[in-house]
């Protein structure tokens, strides 16, 4: 286009535009025969959704137009035609209460091609899905160039090549380009479509930010604030005291808010003290008297504090088995537990300690969750299972003796942040316990780990604090940037894995 662009603006369909629009369908549509909108069919459409529609205008005059509907997806997500997704171009298959919108028409007048006009058009049909909380958009899209090739390519085969690149079809690399994806092929969708041999293909985006709606009243934040506690281990002489400190740093973290609070692995030790006298596996045994009545005391403490609180892990003797478990208490009162599945060659050594069988993730108010347990960390396919399963935040309790096996946590963690494309937040104790047997000392640096995007910090490190000093650390996270990350991301870890040559599997 040679005339020079004074202005461009987008606005919603009037029918005073009729005239001009028909005219431009006329020119955009040259292959088909009758190939424009009658005055009332648009007037429909204007009066059920008007926001559905609207056009492009350069310097006044009518550039490009986009009509859409809302459907319940689920009465035309199989086979379907144009004719039926428009009810014979009458629309009664319009809801207000469906989930999807469908694009009916979107063209762009020939003179003013190549001016990425499509692109705007395509960008707020995203911005209304996304407006109106609806899963996301679909439409039939034309393939204007399969007539050259339908001789020696099945449509399926078509669509291949276009994606390797191999055949241009202007249409379809636009769709692609701007996030569609081809989800299944329509034959017979559009009557007289003759260039694209009456096939469509189905193209979808999804929405990421979609919410379902809830039945009942609550919240589902998207920013969500993480407190770590970086446990001193010390001397306490008996439960009571022990869960003195716990409240004091649970007080501490909801003074600020904090939606979780995660506790390190095996930071009730200091209470084997008592049984020092005792044999290691003796010791161990007796200290898991205590987890029932401490779970149970964490649970009041998430209630009364309203804190979704991670127990770090404790033993726990089951069947005459000797466990390294812990549980999520949230703050609607629910509980839950997780296990340690690999224990390290100490913790079988010295204390008989057995590895769990249960590998879950679990829903919170704040996303989907996962906990692995110190060592659990060291092994990629357990988190890689658990972002399968849509996991936002891992949280790694851990407890480590030496610089050295730190080093192992804290490095591994950091990588399944950027693997999975999630939240890690590492929290372990610091300091020394003379008086137990198998716990002389500790050392830790509690942190919390993004991808490595722009979105996040460039070193993947959202937050980290004073290394073996006894303190909270609080970290917002924000889920929405992870959302945004999967679909749009340098790289998408997930998406991008080739599960036509591997594939991970959960017993």
């Amino acid at each position: 286009m040679s005339t020079e662009i004074e202005n461009i603006e987008l606005q919603f369909l009037s029918l005073d535009d009729y005239q001009e629009l028909k005219e431009a369908m006329i020119e955009a549509y040259s292959s088909l025969e009758n190939s424009y909108w009658h005055e009332e069919q648009l007037a429909r459409l204007i009066n059920l959704f008007p926001e559905g529609q609207v056009v492009i205008k350069i310097n006044g005059q009518l550039a490009g137009c986009a009509l859409s509907i809302i459907l319940d997806y689920k009465d035309f997500e199989d086979h379907h035609t144009y004719a039926d997704v428009t009810a014979g171009s009458t629309f009664t298959t319009h809801d207000p209460n469906g989930d999807r919108l469908y694009g009916i028409d979107v063209f762009i007048k020939p003179s003013f091609r190549g001016l990425r006009l499509g692109r705007r058009l395509y960008d707020y049909r995203k911005e209304l899905c996304e407006r109106l909380n609806l899963k996301g958009i679909a439409f039939g899209g034309r393939m204007p160039n399969y007539h050259t090739h339908s001789g020696e390519l099945s449509p399926k085969e078509y669509i291949a090549c276009v994606k390797r690149k191999e055949i241009n079809d202007p249409v379809l690399n636009f769709q692609i380009a701007n996030d569609f994806h081809p989800a299944k092929i329509l034959k017979g969708y559009l009557k007289g479509d003759h260039n694209s041999g009456e096939f469509a293909v189905l193209m979808e985006w999804d929405n990421i930010y979609y919410e379902k709606p809830r039945e009942k009243a609550s919240s589902q934040k998207t920013v969500v604030r993480l407190g770590l506690v970086q446990w001193q281990m010390r001397r306490y002489h008996n439960r009571k005291e022990l869960m003195e400190q716990a409240e004091f740093f649970i007080d501490a973290l909801t003074t600020y808010r904090a939606d979780f609070a995660l506790f390190p692995e095996f930071f009730n030790a200091p209470l084997m003290a008592e049984n020092n006298h005792l044999s290691e596996p003796d010791a161990i045994r007796e200290l898991a008297m205590h987890t029932e009545p401490i779970v149970k005391q964490f649970s009041e403490l998430a209630i009364s504090y309203n804190i979704n609180i991670i127990t770090g892990s404790m033993p726990e003797v089951r069947d005459e088995l000797l466990y390294n478990v812990g549980y999520l208490c949230r703050r609607d009162g629910s509980v839950e537990r997780y296990e340690k599945l690999h224990v390290t060659p100490d913790e079988a050594k010295v204390w008989g300690m057995q590895g769990g069988r249960v590998l879950k993730t679990f829903d919170t108010d704040c996303g989907k969750i996962g906990i692995l347990i110190c060592y659990d960390s060291e092994f990629p396919e357990l988190s890689r299972l658990l972002a399968d399963e849509g996991m936002d935040i891992l949280f790694v309790p851990f407890l480590t003796d030496t610089q050295n096996g730190y080093s192992r946590v804290r490095n591994c963690a950091q990588a399944r942040a950027i693997e999975n494309e999630c939240y890690v937040a590492i929290a372990g104790s610091v300091g020394n316990l003379p008086k137990v047997h198998n716990m002389d000392i500790q050392y830790a640096q509690s942190m919390v780990f993004t991808p490595c995007d722009f979105a996040f910090p460039s070193n993947g490190i959202k937050a980290e604090a004073t290394p073996n000093t006894e303190m909270i650390l609080l970290a917002d996270v924000d889920l929405g940037l992870l959302r945004e990350l999967n679909k749009f991301g340098s790289v998408r870890n997930l998406k991008d894995r080739r599960k036509d040559l591997f594939r991970l599997e959960k017993r």
